[in-house]
């Protein structure tokens, strides 16, 4: 009796992909495992750089008897909510006073380095005239000059002007261009391209006009970028305040600080919360900014 039912034998043309799915099944097992390790390392070392911070919170809400404890306490128990009122309503410490000063003192110095650093950008990168490149390499190269030998020079001149104890030898230089976001600002600028200034020199503009209303709009980015990072370093400047300022009402919040510390060394905590009251806008600033600041990270090495 002869059966119907044939059976099929596999064809040797086709591929074998019995054993892919296990070793596609390892591999993804290892990045699994690979990742998760990653992710564990920089959540401990997240971890550890804001232990600091951290500190720096808790030992506000403490006592002096708590923070000079031997017995180390990652909670205050009780919390102590009086030193922020108490900072707040000291009269050596006008912390409103001084957080319009800091807020002046950085927003002037932030518009004369966007604005002087994208026309000095602008110029390297769109026009054409003798020894740009000369000028470019030597622009570059004060970049290597400590600010410490140029500082002596800098006082002298400033002194002889008369305009020590005021803002102006705190402000007026940033006007000039920084060397840094200059390079920055040229980088973008030859992204652009030269078309559109072409376009625009046809229809009969001006190169100031090509640069105020085609060209920086296009390098909205890298003005941010350039705004974040002056904003930050002014904010935190310490030096130029205690040499050029000589008035206590001229304080920004780093100078303030300062003095509050000379008067109250031994209230640790009142001294923490001030910390508190300096840090927390720039907290905040960086917040709505992060991703600006982060760019300009990854930005810094763009090239031409």
């Amino acid at each position: 009796m002869s059966s119907d039912v044939r059976v099929r034998e596999p064809d040797a043309r086709l591929p074998v992909t019995a054993g892919r799915p296990i070793v596609h099944g390892r591999r993804h097992g290892r990045r699994a495992v690979v990742g998760l390790g990653r992710h564990l390392v920089l959540i401990a070392m997240s971890l550890l750089l804001f232990l600091p911070f951290y500190w720096m919170v808790i030992s506000a809400l403490k006592t002096n008897t708590q923070i000079l404890s031997p017995d180390l306490q990652w909670f205050p128990d009780p919390i102590t909510w009086g030193n922020l009122p108490a900072v707040l309503s000291h009269p050596g410490f006008p912390f409103l006073q001084m957080l319009a000063n800091s807020v002046f003192y950085s927003g002037a110095v932030t518009i004369g380095t966007v604005l002087s650093s994208a026309l000095v950008g602008y110029g390297f990168a769109r026009m054409r005239f003798p020894g740009r490149n000369l000028l470019f390499a030597v622009t570059m190269a004060t970049m290597m000059i400590p600010s410490l030998i140029i500082f002596i020079p800098t006082y002298v001149l400033f002194r002889t002007l008369g305009m020590i104890g005021t803002w102006a030898p705190l402000i007026a230089p940033q006007f000039l261009g920084s060397a840094f976001f200059i390079f920055l600002m040229r980088q973008f600028f030859l992204t652009v391209p030269g078309e559109l200034s072409d376009a625009a020199r046809v229809d009969g503009a001006g190169e100031f006009r090509i640069f105020w209303q085609i060209m920086l709009p296009l390098v909205k980015p890298a003005l941010a970028v350039v705004a974040v990072f002056t904003w930050l370093g002014t904010w935190n400047d310490f030096f130029g305040p205690l040499v050029y300022l000589s008035d206590p009402d001229l304080y920004p919040l780093s100078m303030g600080l300062f003095a509050f510390q000379s008067q109250r060394s031994t209230e640790w905590g009142l001294l923490m919360a001030a910390s508190v009251l300096v840090t927390l806008p720039l907290i905040v600033l960086f917040a709505f900014t992060q991703r600006y600041f982060l760019r300009g990270i990854s930005l810094s090495g763009i090239q031409g």
